[in-house]
């Protein structure tokens, strides 16, 4: 299992889980920090390494009529103040090649969403940089398919390379996270994320946005921490409620402790259990 820099940060590889989570869109930047912090003192308090998350556009919602972020200038403006204040990496979504070298001078996570992890020139553009690649699982891929995506990225001269699993369509306004995905995009050599927030979205479920089951993320966190895992994302809010994108499937930051204690401890006990299938 390769370790991937990130900013000054080293993770995957070591049985310690790692964290990226902070709300789903940049909202105002007040707020936005606030909940970076709060998750910094959580992680820091559990001994996890943490890297912020949030987008700066949110560039296939429901409806044209959603909140889509303060784009691309403006966003890495907010996510660079983030970033000196925190001191922690962080970690963004591109969505069109001519944002992957503007996005790297302020990320060290470059992420590619779900809905395009196929894309080879989004995927080179991204390796290109030498940041770290995080790519989304399409929800119509099987997860041996994403050995593909991992030989884009390689081929392009890049193994910082991380996979994050967010559920599987079925139609229907559901998504179902099959347990088998974690240990064999693990076998690829490159740590594996599980997106606990996503994969209880009901993608369109509220006819103009989405809806989601939030009393269902520890449930499915738990699980994917037995079944082999590097580092949890999460999509977190003071309250979801007010939250301008996907609250319904964001975890309240008073909920966050409990459920990465139980992982921490599940996750324990899954390195001595399963260190013969890794």
């Amino acid at each position: 299992m390769k370790r991937i820099q990130v900013g000054s940060q080293t993770v995957g590889g070591d049985g310690k889980l790692f964290v990226m989570a902070g709300p789903c869109v940049i909202e105002d930047p007040e707020r936005t920090l606030a909940i970076g912090k709060t998750m910094k003192a959580i992680c820091e308090k559990l001994g996890l390494t943490y890297i912020f998350k949030a987008s700066f556009d949110k560039a296939n919602r429901s409806s044209y009529t959603s909140y889509r972020g303060p784009g691309l200038k403006e966003g890495l403006r907010i996510l660079a103040d983030i970033k000196k204040e925190l001191q922690v990496p962080v970690v963004s979504d591109i969505h069109e090649t001519c944002q992957a070298e503007a996005a790297a001078e302020v990320l060290d996570v470059i992420q590619i969403p779900a809905f395009l992890c196929r894309q080879t020139d989004l995927l080179e553009a991204a390796a290109a940089t030498g940041k770290c690649v995080n790519v989304k699982k399409g929800q119509f891929l099987a997860p041996e398919d994403m050995k593909n995506v991992v030989a884009k990225i390689e081929h392009a001269g890049n193994e910082n390379i991380m996979l994050t699993e967010r559920g599987i369509s079925l139609g229907y306004h559901n998504l179902v996270v099959d347990m088998r995905s974690f240990p064999i995009m693990r076998s690829f050599g490159y740590p594996v994320v599980f997106d606990a927030t996503h994969s209880v979205q009901l993608p369109g479920g509220a006819g103009t946005k989405s809806a989601g089951q939030r009393q269902f993320v520890g449930n499915l966190a738990r699980a994917a921490a037995g079944a082999g895992i590097d580092g949890v994302f999460m999509e977190v809010h003071d309250n979801p409620a007010e939250a301008l994108s996907d609250g319904p499937n964001m975890l309240y930051l008073s909920q966050v402790e409990d459920v990465l204690r139980d992982m921490m401890a599940i996750n324990e006990i899954a390195q001595k259990s399963v260190s013969t299938d890794r």
